[in-house]
């Protein structure tokens, strides 16, 4: 394909391919083939025809992704006329959207994410570890106790981090019906941009309720510390409570994409599925996480950017007001960065992958995900060592509307 590119600066229809490509049948947790074609070429670097007609950068290297993505010259802003949105909804969304540190570049990017690093830095993260163990066996219990076989997204990859994220930011979990449908529709790119409004302004106007009572009544939480900053003068109101939505549709979402998606891979692998079911070593288990997320990379709308200056790279110049598009699972089984990159082997060293970003935009939840990723692949396959699939994966249906990609239903049996 990289071939028919004659002209990788041109806008001429039929010089660009069409943008996410489709995957390999049969490879479902394959990345696009046609992204890796260009990735293997001699044009790595090459700009693809996206839904509005424009003609943004494909980034497919790994060396390339984490190079750009620590430029300065490189904005995420999306309130750029230029910003290469996923589809029309998120760009008519765009110009209503709060500033935040998903669209916010320094130094505005370095104050809000300064104000709510803390909670999610290692040593706090790690102190959560035996409440969630807790919770993750208590699931399996009420699994394993209920009917055989189950849905393995709704019995524990959807609880799991839903309530996880609702202790950490202080929101009551009986109310996780309700921000799991709404985070859902807001993610959701088959939907329309007043569909998805209307759904932002449920989550918002939820939180601000919630976030006036933990002024008044401070709690133990991030919502609490965020009212404190607040009262310091160091963030506003509109911003903690944008931050505290930010952090709810993103603190569930991923994670439970990663559980059920993950252990699809591991049926599909038993001989890496052993490892982690004999093991009780943690850096096995911590190993195996990161290989999973280079191998899976489910965030298959990539990473969005655009060009502040000019650019000179891998032969190419990126002119200031040019979108680029981060393929990120491309990038996670490119050779150069991983040997036989399209095998999964929870036994190579791959915590340099790209599957939380890179840079100073780098997914401010990672700690987060890998602890709890780690409890759930550290107990489930142990406590239910005959866990097996309840369907083929060719009958399994799959979500491409959202931010990631992944199994709207995992049947297991045991």
């Amino acid at each position: 394909m990289a071939d028919t590119l004659t002209d990788a600066t041109s806008d001429t229809s039929g010089q660009c391919p069409e943008y996410p490509m489709p995957r390999a049948s049969g490879r479902p947790l394959a990345p696009p083939p046609a992204a890796a074609e260009l990735r293997g070429g001699d044009r790595p670097i090459t700009k693809v025809r996206i839904w509005n007609g424009t003609t943004p950068w494909l980034i497919t290297r790994h060396a390339d992704q984490r190079t750009l993505l620590t430029d300065p010259r490189v904005s995420n802003d999306d309130h750029e006329p230029d910003f290469p949105h996923v589809n029309a909804h998120r760009a008519a969304i765009a110009p209503h959207t709060p500033k935040l540190i998903t669209n916010t570049d320094a130094p505005e990017h370095t104050r809000l994410r300064r104000s709510v690093n803390a909670p999610f830095l290692v040593k706090r993260i790690e102190a959560m570890r035996p409440a969630v163990r807790k919770i993750v066996d208590d699931l399996i219990d009420d699994m394993l106790a209920g009917p055989n076989p189950a849905d393995l997204l709704t019995a524990l990859a959807l609880p799991v981090p839903s309530l996880v994220i609702a202790e950490l930011l202080g929101v009551p979990y009986k109310d996780h019906h309700f921000f799991q449908e709404n985070s859902n529709r807001v993610l959701d790119n088959s939907l329309t941009a007043e569909e998805a409004q209307e759904s932002s302004r449920a989550l918002g106007g939820y939180l601000d309720a919630l976030f006036r009572e933990k002024l008044e009544q401070p709690g133990d939480d991030v919502l609490s510390e965020m009212g404190t900053r607040v009262k310091a003068g160091e963030m506003t109101h509109q911003e903690a409570v944008s931050m505290g939505v930010a952090m709810l549709i993103a603190g569930h979402e991923t994670t439970a994409t990663m559980i059920s998606l993950g252990t699809l891979a591991l049926f599909e692998h038993p001989d890496q599925l052993a490892v982690l079911r004999d093991t009780e070593d943690p850096k096995v288990v911590a190993g195996a996480v990161d290989e999973l997320l280079r191998y899976l990379s489910i965030v298959h709308s990539g990473l969005r950017r655009v060009a502040k200056d000019d650019i000179e790279i891998d032969g190419q110049v990126i002119r200031k007001g040019d979108g680029l598009l981060f393929d990120l699972q491309t990038a996670n089984w490119d050779p150069n960065a991983f040997l036989e990159a399209e095998r999964l082997d929870l036994s190579r060293p791959a915590r340099q992958h790209n599957a939380f970003g890179y840079g100073p935009h780098q997914c401010l939840g990672q700690n987060l995900a890998r602890l709890e990723l780690q409890v759930v692949y550290g107990t489930l396959y142990r406590r239910v060592p005959t866990l097996r699939p309840a369907a083929p994966v060719e009958q399994l249906a799959f979500n491409h509307t959202g931010t990631t990609y992944g199994v709207k239903c995992l049947p297991v049996a045991w």
